[in-house]
C-alpha cells in the first residue's frame, strides 16, 4: 500500500510533506484486536531538487490514537502474493479497516498521541530515498488495536512517495 490512491490511468500521486509533523500513511488491521501483522518492508522517497535540511522520518505505532486521513478504497491495497486475489477488504486474512479514518494516507490532523512504539527512524535528504527490508525473523509486528504510521517532518515542503509491505 502506498500514500495515495492506486495508480490507474495516471501515475502514483505524490503528497506534499509540509513543515509540521504529518502522517503520510496509516494502517489499522481489521477484525480482532489480537490480530497481528509483520512489517516486511517499507520505503520513502522525496522529490527535492537541492540539498537542504534532512527530513525526519518515522515508522511507528501510535497505540489507539489515529490520525485523520484520506481513507483507502479496496483497490488501493494490493495483494502481492496472489495475482488472482480479489481486492483487499475487511475480510480476513487480508483485513485492513478503511472506514472511519482507520487506514489511508495524507493526514490532516495527528490526534493527541500519548504512547508510541518506534520501529525505524531516519533523517533523509529531501533529494533522496530510503528502503528498509527487515531481516527474516526480525520483522516488527503490530496488533489490531494499534495504528501503524509513516510520519515525516520537513524543514521545507517537498513531495513524497511512501509505501508499506505487510504480511498478515
Amino acid at each position: 500500500m502506498a500514500n495515495g490512491p492506486a495508480p490507474t490511468t495516471v501515475s502514483q500521486v505524490a503528497v506534499t510533506t509540509g513543515t509540521a509533523l504529518k502522517t503520510m500513511l496509516q494502517v489499522k488491521l481489521g477484525g480482532s484486536t489480537n490480530q497481528t501483522a509483520k512489517i516486511v518492508e517499507w520505503g520513502i522517497s522525496f522529490d527535492g531538487s537541492a540539498a537542504a535540511t534532512p527530513i525526519a522520518v518515522e515508522l511507528l505505532t501510535t497505540g489507539t490514537v489515529k490520525a485523520t486521513i484520506t481513507e483507502f478504497v479496496a483497490a488501493d491495497i494490493i495483494n502481492l502474493t496472489d495475482p488472482n486475489a480479489a481486492a483487499v477488504t475487511d475480510d480476513f486474512p487480508f483485513a485492513f479497516t478503511a472506514a472511519g479514518d482507520e487506514s489511508g494516507y495524507t493526514a490532516t490532523a495527528e490526534g493527541t498521541i500519548t504512547a508510541t512504539r518506534m520501529f525505524d527512524v531516519q533523517y533523509i535528504a529531501p533529494t533522496n530515498q530510503y528502503v528498509k527490508q527487515f531481516p527474516l525473523g526480525r520483522e516488527p509486528m503490530f496488533r489490531g488495536d494499534e495504528y501503524l504510521r509513516i510520519r515525516v517532518k520537513a524543514g521545507a515542503a517537498v513531495n513524497c512517495y511512501c509505501y508499506l509491505i505487510i504480511e498478515v
